[in-house]
């Protein structure tokens, strides 16, 4: 059922989920092809807040942080999944796996030179400051508009 604070966490997560996309570009080599990078990331970040974020709100202050917390760890965790899942099968078209186990298996070594490439302390602070005012914002929608 629809309610303000899952619009509310969705949009939050959506913008977060730009905002990171564009400090995480940057850090990734040059020659990177970034396609749907951003928007993948934007949709993802709406489905997660609408989700996951949404029904837990409106359970005071400390679930709020954690609410907003488990959100924007959600947003890093599907999607440095699904962009790794996305770059397996980008090398996997180009017969780089003799195999399906080793393609499942360079999915999860892919995504941890992601998560080493993303994991700086500018990004943990914006993410941390982001996933705190998503949480209050979702919680104060919840009560503002029940």
């Amino acid at each position: 059922m629809p309610t303000a604070a899952r619009l509310m966490a969705a949009i939050c997560l959506a913008v977060v989920a730009y905002f990171i996309s564009g400090m995480v570009m940057p850090l990734m080599p040059e020659a990177t092809d970034f396609g749907n990078f951003v928007p993948i990331n934007v949709i993802l970040g709406a489905l997660i807040g609408w989700i996951a974020m949404g029904p837990r709100a409106g359970r005071g202050s400390t679930a709020a942080i954690n609410n907003g917390l488990m959100g924007v760890f959600l947003l890093v965790l599907w999607g440095i999944g699904i962009h790794s899942s996305i770059e397996m099968f980008r090398l996997a078209m180009r017969n780089r796996y003799d195999g399906p186990f080793e393609a499942i298996v360079a999915i999860f070594q892919i995504g941890s030179e992601y998560a080493l490439m993303i994991a700086t302390v500018p990004i943990g602070i914006a993410l941390v400051v982001s996933a705190v005012v998503t949480g209050f914002l979702t919680d104060f929608a919840f009560k503002r508009w029940p």
